[in-house]
This record gives C-alpha cells, structure tokens and sequence, in this order.
C-alpha cells in the first residue's frame, strides 16, 4: 500500500517538474474579428452564382512557385519562382505561361477545356494530351492537368443537379508576425450530387469555407468522381483589382500528384478582348512532342 502511495505521488510531482507549486504561463488569447456577418445558405449561393455569371474572361500577373511532396519519404523539392501570367476566359479556357528574369519563357500551357499543351523552351519539349487523366504516370508533373488552374482561380457557381448544406464553425488563425490569435467565425458549404447508380449516397462535390468577417470563400476543396479529395485551395489577402474583389494570394494543393503551387497576384484584370488565338501554344519546329493519353 505504501509503495502504491509514493508511485501515485510520483506522478503529480513529475508533471510539475518535481515541484509543489505550479506554473503558470500566458498563452495568446484569440480575439474575434472586428465585425461578424451573417449570411443564411441561399444567400452564399446566390453570392457564388451571381459572381460566376457575371465572369466571362480575366487576365492575372502571379508570381508562382511549385513544391514537390514525397510524404512518404519525407521529402520536399522547391523550385524557384517564376513570374508569369494567368488568361482565363469561360466555359473552360485557360493559359498559363511561366517566365525567369523577366524573358526566359520556362512553360506556356494552354487549354480549351478538353485538351491541352504544354511548351517547355528550355528542354526544347512539349507535352499534348486530354484533360482528362486516363493513364497515370510515375512522373509527378505529368500527372497534373491544367484545369484545375481554372477550379482554383475561381470559385464557380452551382450547377441546377448540385444539392448543398451550411455548418458553422469557428477557426483559430495564427498570425506568426504580429504573435496574436484570431478566433474567426465562419460558414462552411458543402455541395454534393446525387448518386446515378441507385445508392443513397450522395457524391461530395466541393466544400466551400467562407470567412464571416468579409464572406469570402477562404478554403476550397474538391473532389473528383470517385470522391476523392483532389484540390486543396486557400484564398487570403483580399484586393480591390479594378473594383472587384479577389484574393491576392491563392495556395493550391494536389494531395493526389503530391504537388503545391503558391501564387501571389499582382495584378487582376476582367472583361479583356482577348486575340482570337489566346490559347494555342505554337510549338517551334525540331521540338520533341509527348504525346499523353
């Protein structure tokens, strides 16, 4: 019994680094945003529906940098940034062209929503292919379509077959410049489909994070057909661009290709006349073409 007495004694002792008086510590108190806004399910959707319809084109000016995961090994690859432009034009249309210094063209990358091509100048290679991924390659990059270019730099509105439900929630952000905590309210949509095949599961879609100090979207996850989770998006630092309001960082996560890209946006302009070949890459002859299926 008295063995059984010290070894219960032990532990307290332990835990409060062999003393008898406790310690205590101040820890950052998480503060709320200065203003909190309400919005009901229907009126993000008509926010997200209304800002879709109302897009035809944009051009953008990032700075993007791309890492390289190997969870399982441990590893990550960084590469150095690239600055570069983003053309977006709907249904589907999208150009992505990354250079060094200023001039040294890296990759032009464009898509008419069903296929795509890649030009690499420096290897003296491009890339041709479906958007659509049939074959997977053990190469990270070739398994990474350009599309979800597209989902990522803007949200798109609902669909007349999608369904959705709101949750509130609450999130602690850590500012690590300013060492404070904010204790951010905030709505989380998620959008589902049906299921076809006669199951009473529904497909997950996207779930979308609004922030309630300003109901923007802050987070974005989509899934592919197969419900797997396929993108990962973060908008933060929200801009006036030529009086509409768009995220001035965007960080884009592909758990599946194990691959992050983190643009920062310069400059954002809508509602461009765009030329008529805006999204054809010409490959310059004696390149080597790949051809992916």
């Amino acid at each position: 019994m008295r063995l059984d007495f010290r070894a219960a004694l032990a532990l307290p002792l332990l835990l409060t680094g062999c003393g008898i008086v406790p310690m205590k510590r101040h820890l950052p108190v998480p503060k709320p945003p200065a203003r909190v806004q309400t919005a009901a399910p229907e009126e993000l959707v008509a926010q997200l529906d209304k800002r879709w319809n109302e897009f035809q084109n944009l051009t953008a000016t990032v700075e993007m940098r791309a890492t390289l995961l190997k969870p399982q090994e441990g590893l990550a690859t960084d590469y150095p940034s690239v600055h570069g432009w983003i053309v977006m034009q709907k249904p589907n249309q999208m150009r992505v062209v990354g250079q060094l210094l200023g001039t040294v063209k890296v990759f032009d990358m464009a898509s008419d929503g069903k296929r795509f091509t890649i030009l690499i100048p420096p290897k003296s290679k491009a890339i041709e292919g479906p958007n659509a991924l049939t074959k997977k390659s053990e190469k990270q990059m070739e398994n990474l379509r350009p599309g979800f270019f597209f989902d990522a730099m803007m949200v798109r509105g609902l669909e007349p077959e999608d369904f959705y439900a709101e949750i509130s929630d609450t999130e602690t952000i850590e500012d690590a410049e300013k060492k404070h905590l904010t204790l951010m309210p905030e709505y989380v949509l998620s959008i589902t489909k049906h299921d076809t095949n006669g199951s009473r599961r529904d497909k997950p879609v996207r779930v979308i994070t609004f922030h309630r100090d300003d109901l923007q979207p802050s987070n974005q996850d989509l899934y592919d057909a197969q419900g797997n989770l396929e993108s990962q998006v973060s908008y933060s630092g929200y801009k006036d661009f030529n009086g509409k309001q768009f995220p001035s960082k965007v960080v884009i996560k592909r758990p599946l290709e194990g691959i992050q890209i983190t643009l920062t946006v310069d400059k954002v302009n809508t509602d461009v006349k765009l030329p008529a070949d805006e999204f054809a890459v010409k490959i310059p002859d004696g390149t080597q073409v790949q051809h992916l299926e």
